[in-house]
């Protein structure tokens, strides 16, 4: 398994160099020990990550479904590929992707950046990037550029083919680790103490965020705001994944065909509709949400949660989410009045990092 085994305690660079440009307090994330971190590294994945030239008719970047204005996603509902076949899942949020313990929206096994970028790079059903469809025009478009042939070599020195599929995850995944965010309004006032940072809406809506009532924090906990975390300090993986109510067809206990989230990996009928609990940093600029964006506001969100789950009354999908055997039992609907409401969306809003939106080392570094 590509990059299976990972550095433990301390600095996670090795011997390349590399020093995190971290918040105080804030610990680097683990690293694996066949891909440790280094500058030249870092630069060719930014590079690779929005270079349209890495997918097979040269028409799809990883930034096409990952935008850094849109806190690293891209706003549709579902995205399509680079062959225009349309996706199952949403684009999730790169932001402090380092600090996952697991990746994509449902799969158990893809633990680590390098395997997860992967499947973008090399998927077949469906195809998205598709460089193995191409793989012998995309490295001559690569060694074409004179500053593709200073940064693979620089990046991977000695090296006597560093123009394939695991080299390049190698280096995207570096880049994305650097996609660090800490600087909300939220991490000012809980972690730099500045108790202005948070309007006095929003500091009510965390109260109640982390209350009893609403029971939010037990799966959105720590750090991210989700219960899926590591750092380098982590041992093992510890990856959640929960059924919210989202669906139940036909009150069968069932989720789409083909959607059904970890029990697609499982097979267990117990784990149907159960998907990776998404951290909530800048999740005002992540719409739609859920796993498929089927949800188009943060208002919608909350009033599913506020309702239980949620009720379809037409379609194919009908059926009241309510009532779906596998739903957690954390979403259990609660009621708030509209002050309360819009203290608690006040409180989301606090969650987005406009700074790293604009952050030039996180750029598209072709404009």
């Amino acid at each position: 398994m590509l990059g299976a085994a990972l550095s433990g305690c301390g600095d996670p660079a090795g011997d390349t160099g590399f020093r995190w440009n971290l918040p105080s307090g804030m610990l680097p994330p683990a690293v694996p020990a066949d891909n440790p971190m280094s500058e030249p590294k870092v630069e060719l994945g930014r590079f690779l990550f929005f270079d349209k030239r890495i997918s097979a008719n040269g028409t799809q970047s990883c930034a096409s479904c990952h935008d850094p204005a849109k806190a690293f996603t891209d706003g549709v509902a579902l995205p399509s590929g680079s062959t225009g076949t349309t996706l199952l899942r949403s684009s999730m949020t790169l932001v402090n992707v380092a600090y996952r313990s697991a990746y994509t929206w449902a799969n158990p096994v893809l633990l680590t950046l390098e395997e997860q970028a992967l499947v973008p790079l090399t998927a077949d059903a469906p195809v998205e990037l598709g460089f193995h469809l191409a793989r012998t025009e995309i490295v001559e478009r690569l060694q074409g550029d004179m500053r593709y042939v200073r940064l693979f070599a620089q990046a991977f020195p000695g090296e006597a083919n560093p123009y394939t599929a695991p080299h390049l995850a190698k280096a995207l995944a570096s880049f994305e680790r650097t996609i660090v965010s800490r600087g909300s309004p939220y991490d000012r006032y809980v972690y730099d103490r500045d108790a202005s940072a948070l309007s006095a809406s929003a500091k009510r809506g965390m109260e109640a965020f982390f209350g009893e009532k609403l029971e939010c924090y037990h799966c959105h906990s720590g750090q991210d705001l989700t219960d899926s975390m590591r750092t380098e300090a982590t041992r093992g993986h510890s990856a959640h994944f929960e059924n919210d109510g989202l669906y139940n067809v036909g009150n069968r206990g069932a989720y789409p065909e083909g959607n059904q989230g970890l029990r697609e990996f499982t097979k267990r009928a117990t784990d149907d509709g159960k998907f990776r609990v998404p951290s909530l940093r800048n999740i005002a600029l992540t719409a739609p949400y859920m796993h498929d964006g089927s949800i188009a506001t943060l208002s919608e969100v909350v009033d599913m949660y506020a309702a239980g789950g949620r009720v379809l009354t037409t379609g194919p999908y009908a059926g009241d989410g309510r009532l779906h055997p596998q739903k957690s039992s954390f979403v259990r609907g609660f009621s708030l009045t509209p002050e309360e409401k819009a203290d608690l969306l006040a409180f989301l809003e606090s969650l987005t990092d406009e700074a790293l939106t604009r952050d030039p080392k996180l750029q598209d570094p072709f404009r």
